[in-house]
């Protein structure tokens, strides 16, 4: 379902440029009608709010490769600004830092190798965590098979690149295999598929339920560019090795926003249309929402408490994000993970603007690497590499040991050889079926 005003889609409380009159959200009716043609609706700034603008030079409609290397650039870059905050309160944030972080910061913590409960990982200094870490590994598995992915490719590349294949560990500072950085949700894909022998389509049954599938799937949406409906399922299927309930959703949902994003007039707004379009069960209601609660705010920085309150009914882990409640990342059709509704709040509030959303999202505390890296990718599949602060995505680039943009360019190359595929496949189909509804219907009479 989505929320539409009689002439345009857009997000309940976001008030619409193209609608004759912005309606107020009583107004606004539920319909399954898919978005399918006319611009996309475009948020209208409260007074007094700085309208951002393309970077100079940029185009307007950034190609294919430039949205794909901004996703994917935007991803790593939001990852390692809130990788050293991660866990942490807005409050705490800021007496360690002296106000809200706003750019590339060090560890939490000086000694930060024996500092608990983050020990021995050096998080900060630009350095990317787990989440860019699978990222980079789903787009090598989409390197390898070259057209859509399903479980079984999870078990099949993804696996034995996790235990078979040393590569530099920012946060160890050394060279590892990634099965020695990844967290335990992510541990689990190993024990199920290379020990556990487990049907792929269903190895994240009994997982703990967390955005732990959600946060790699942007290559998802990349090769899925412009079709969220296919990313929303081809990530089903992957994230069914991973997670279940809905955290296997977030993942779905994730992917298709990133794909939506990629739509040549897409908005902040059109995005969420399509992700509450899409989204099911408690997943929806959350964004639903969250992007409420970022209607009436029109600074990122002052917009946590806000979404943080919105979301809060869905979210099992609790208000103490550090000792999650016994009830915590259990599956549930009543609930949500905390990351992506904010995520896509934050994109909101700050007007798809890189720096606004990601700092929005950094400043917010909590899951805030991962909550960054999905804002990141979405800001940055919407307006392109250039979105990315240079200072920023070179630094991290360095301090990460890790090619950026190489990621992206690969993904493009294989998001075309998929489409090509795909119109191929499409034609067979037309082909088959209609030659078989040419043939006349068997009437009773012509039965007998």
């Amino acid at each position: 379902m989505t929320y539409t005003s009689e002439r345009t889609p857009g997000v309940p409380g976001v008030p619409d440029t193209q609608a004759t009159q912005a309606l107020p959200l009583t107004s606004l009716k539920p319909t399954v009608t898919p978005v399918t043609g006319g611009p996309a609706a475009t948020p209208v700034a409260p007074p007094g709010t700085p309208v951002t603008t393309a970077p100079p030079g940029a185009p307007a409609t950034p190609s294919l490769e430039d949205r794909a290397i901004g996703a994917l650039v935007g991803a790593a870059v939001g990852d390692a600004l809130g990788g050293p905050v991660e866990g942490r309160t807005p409050e705490e944030i800021v007496k360690r830092h002296g106000g809200p972080v706003d750019g590339i910061v060090g560890p939490f913590h000086d000694d930060w190798r024996t500092a608990r409960p983050l020990a021995p990982y050096h998080k900060g200094d630009g350095h990317v965590t787990d989440d860019t870490l699978m990222t980079h590994a789903l787009v090598r598995v989409y390197e390898s098979v070259r057209d859509h992915l399903d479980a079984y490719d999870i078990a099949d590349h993804l696996v034995p690149d996790l235990i078979g294949t040393p590569r530099w560990i920012p946060e160890l500072e050394a060279e590892a295999l990634p099965l020695q950085r990844i967290f335990l949700a992510e541990k689990w894909i190993v024990a199920r598929l290379h020990y556990g022998h487990a049907d792929p389509r269903e190895a994240g049954v009994g997982n703990i339920v967390n955005c732990g599938a959600a946060m790699y799937m942007a290559p998802v949406g990349v090769v899925n560019a412009g079709n969220p409906d296919r990313a929303y399922a081809e990530a089903l299927d992957v994230a069914g090795a991973h997670q279940s309930s809905y955290g296997r959703e977030a993942a779905g949902v994730f992917a298709a926003a990133v794909a939506a994003a990629f739509m040549p007039e897409a908005t902040p707004s059109s995005v969420v249309v399509q992700a509450l379009r899409l989204a099911k069960d408690g997943t929806r209601a959350a964004i639903e929402a969250v992007c409420e609660a970022a209607a009436a705010v029109g600074d990122p920085a002052s917009a946590g408490a806000a979404l943080r309150a919105a979301v809060a009914p869905f979210d099992t882990v609790g208000p103490d994000y550090r000792n999650p409640s016994l009830g915590a990342r259990r599956p549930s059709r009543l609930h949500a993970v905390e990351e992506l509704p904010i995520a896509l709040g934050m994109l909101l509030v700050g007007r798809g603007d890189y720096r606004a959303t990601v700092l929005g999202s950094v400043n917010y505390g909590r899951d805030c690497d991962s909550i960054a890296t999905m804002s990141g990718a979405l800001a940055g599949a919407l307006r392109g590499a250039s979105a990315v602060p240079d200072e920023w995505s070179r630094e991290v680039a360095r301090a990460s040991r890790l090619d950026l943009q190489a990621p992206g360019a690969a993904l493009a190359t294989v998001a075309r050889e998929v489409f090509t595929r795909d119109r191929a496949r499409a034609r067979t189909h037309e082909q088959a079926f209609t030659a078989i509804s040419a043939i006349p219907a068997m009437t009773e009479a012509g039965a007998r």
